[in-house]
């Protein structure tokens, strides 16, 4: 709740609104926030949950299990598995191409957490990146891969959007002659509940510019990814 006694959700959502911007659930929505509000915000989902606890009929009162989940669970949606909603994109040191390195880079298999948009069921997986950089591109270092990666999946999210998500982000601050992403994944919505399919994975790809335009670089980036393992 904000000092005013309205939810601290709807006065950003209204800020956004004004903006003419979309909130969907993968979207980050980090500019919006003024400082102190994510705090707010988090006080306002705990009590929210508390309600789907007592809907569900559990008796946080008695049940010392149950007691404190409320709190966990907001918690664990703002600060952690949903914060690339709620927090700037990870700073990030870019080096210039002083070497004009044009050969391929692939960097993977990273590891991905996220929780798709339809159930909140968890979505499990790694992902390869591969750049092919020019001498005017921007080169990054190599542990911000994965806090990019980490950054886009921690949203509710669909993978088939994910990567689109990943690979155009890159493709516009690397600004590279190409990008692709692979990423491969572990879907609970579908082994924990639904058809219960344990052994189903959803691999999916974007290709851009060079990879998108030569089929013997994009050849070379899945040959070398699979090798890899």
């Amino acid at each position: 709740m904000s000092t005013d006694n309205t939810y601290i959700s709807t006065v950003i959502r209204n800020r956004i609104k004004q903006s003419g911007r979309r909130f969907n659930a993968n979207d980050n929505i980090a500019e919006f926030i003024q400082p102190g509000e994510l705090e707010l915000l988090q006080a306002e989902v705990e009590a929210k949950f508390q309600e789907v606890l007592n809907s569900l009929v559990i008796d946080t009162d008695t049940d010392h299990n149950t007691r404190e989940t409320a709190k966990r669970v907001a918690k664990m949606y703002i600060q952690e598995v949903f914060a690339g909603r709620y927090t700037e994109m990870p700073e990030m040191t870019e080096f210039p191409n002083i070497e004009k390195l044009n050969e391929l880079i692939i960097v993977g298999p990273i590891t991905i957490r996220s929780a798709c948009s339809h159930h909140f069921c968890p979505i499990m997986g790694k992902c390869w990146i591969g750049i092919m950089p020019n001498e005017k591109s921007n080169l990054i270092g190599l542990s911000k891969y994965a806090r990019l990666a980490s950054w886009i999946m921690q949203r509710p999210q669909i993978q088939e959007e994910a990567v689109v998500q990943l690979s155009d982000m890159l493709f516009n601050k690397m600004k590279p002659d190409g990008v692709a992403v692979v990423m491969k994944a572990d879907h609970f919505c579908m082994q924990w509940r639904g058809v219960k399919d344990v052994n189903s994975k959803m691999i999916n790809s974007v290709m851009r510019g060079s990879f998108l335009k030569n089929s013997d670089l994009r050849k070379e980036f899945l040959a070398l990814i699979n090798q890899a393992g």
